[in-house]
C-alpha cells in the first residue's frame, strides 16, 4: 500500500500559513509528498520552508495561478487537481496548509487505508474537524461550520476537487474547468475514519487575517479589488471569542512552534471595544447550534454534507 500525501499552496509564509507544520504532521504516514507550489510574491518564503523540512519524500511541482479564469475560489480547486495528478500512491492524502494532523491519530489512519484498500465501495475516508478561532484556545462548534470533510481519496482520476476545494467529487469526462459542475457528477462513497484535521486558518495577528480575508475575496472576484485600499479595515475583528468553546485538549506537537509565537492576545476581544456579528455569532445559528449540540448528538440540520457515509 502506497499513501501520497498532497497539497497546494501559494504565499504561505506571507500570509501566516503554518504548512511547514501541516506537512510534518503525516509526513511520517506517507510514501511522498506532492506539494503544487503556486508563483508567491517576492517577499514570500514558502519554497525556503518547505525545502527546510528536508525530507526526499517531499517533491514540489511549480505551477502558475489563473484566478481570473478560474474566480469563485475554484483555482484553489485547480491547483489541488494539479498536485493530485502527480500522486502516485494508492490512497491520497490531502491536507490544505492551514490543516494540521495529531500525531496520536497517525496509527488509526494508516490502519483504516490498510483495512479499506481492497474495499473499492469506499471511495475516500471522512474526518471530524475541529476549527479553532482567534488564538489556539477557542474553538468554534456551530451549525456554520463544516464539522466533516473528505481528506483521503482514491487515486482514481475521475475524483476531483470540488468548488472552492473543500471537498472532492466524482466527475467523469471532468473539462478541467468547470470546478462547480453538478449535473452528470456524484457524492464520493466514504467511511469515517477516528481521527481529526486541526484547522488553524482563522489564527493569525489580526492584520495578517485581514490580509488572507482580503486575498481570498481577491480571488472569489477573479483577481478584482474587493474593496476600495482606503477603505479597509488594517485589523480582522474577531467579535466574541469569548462566547466560543475553550480548548483544554493538547495541540499537535508540530504546532509548538506556532503556538509559541502567540502575540496578539491583547488585540481580541474584549480589548477591541467593537463587537463583530460573524456568522456563526448571529441568533440563527446559535440556535440551530444548541439543538444540534443537545439533541442531535452534533449531527447537523440540513447541513451542507458533499459525500455519502457508508458503515465499514
Amino acid at each position: 500500500m502506497i499513501i501520497s500525501g498532497f497539497t497546494m499552496v501559494r504565499n504561505a509564509t506571507k500570509l501566516y500559513y503554518p504548512v511547514k507544520a501541516s506537512i510534518l504532521s503525516i509526513l511520517p504516514v506517507v510514501d511522498e509528498f506532492v506539494i503544487a507550489l503556486g508563483d508567491s510574491d517576492a517577499d514570500d518564503r514558502t519554497l525556503q520552508e518547505i525545502e527546510s523540512i528536508g525530507s526526499p519524500k517531499i517533491r514540489v511541482i511549480r505551477s502558475a495561478w489563473d484566478v481570473k479564469r478560474f474566480p469563485g475560489g475554484a483555482e484553489y480547486a485547480r491547483q489541488t487537481d494539479i498536485a493530485k495528478g502527480h500522486c502516485r500512491g494508492d490512497w491520497l492524502f490531502y491536507l490544505q496548509s492551514d490543516e494540521v494532523v495529531h500525531e496520536k491519530y497517525l496509527p488509526e489512519i494508516r490502519r483504516r487505508c490498510e483495512a479499506l484498500l481492497h474495499t473499492p465501495t469506499v471511495e475516500g475516508l471522512l474526518f471530524r474537524y475541529r476549527h479553532f478561532w482567534g488564538d489556539y484556545e477557542h474553538h468554534i462548534v456551530s451549525h456554520a461550520w463544516y464539522p466533516r470533510e473528505i481528506r483521503i481519496i482514491r487515486n482514481d482520476p475521475d475524483i476531483h476537487s470540488w468548488r472552492d476545494a473543500q471537498s472532492f467529487r466524482r466527475i467523469p469526462d471532468f473539462d478541467g474547468v468547470d470546478y462547480f459542475r453538478r449535473t452528470h457528477t456524484r457524492k464520493l462513497r466514504v467511511a469515517a475514519v477516528d481521527a481529526e484535521i486541526f484547522h488553524y486558518g482563522w489564527v493569525r495577528p489580526p492584520g495578517l487575517m485581514q490580509k488572507k480575508t482580503v486575498a481570498f475575496e481577491s480571488h472569489r472576484l477573479g483577481g478584482a479589488e474587493p474593496v476600495a485600499p482606503d477603505a479597509a479595515p488594517d485589523a480582522f475583528n474577531y467579535g466574541r471569542i469569548d462566547r466560543l468553546k475553550r480548548f483544554n485538549g493538547t495541540h499537535p506537537a508540530v504546532m509548538e512552534d506556532f503556538i509559541r509565537r502567540m502575540s496578539w492576545a491583547d488585540q481580541l476581544y474584549p480589548a477591541n471595544p467593537r463587537v463583530i456579528r460573524h456568522k456563526h455569532d448571529r441568533l440563527k445559528y446559535r440556535a440551530l447550534t444548541f439543538v444540534e449540540q443537545h439533541f442531535l448528538r452534533g449531527n447537523h440540520i440540513m447541513g451542507f454534507k458533499n459525500y455519502e457515509l457508508i458503515r465499514v
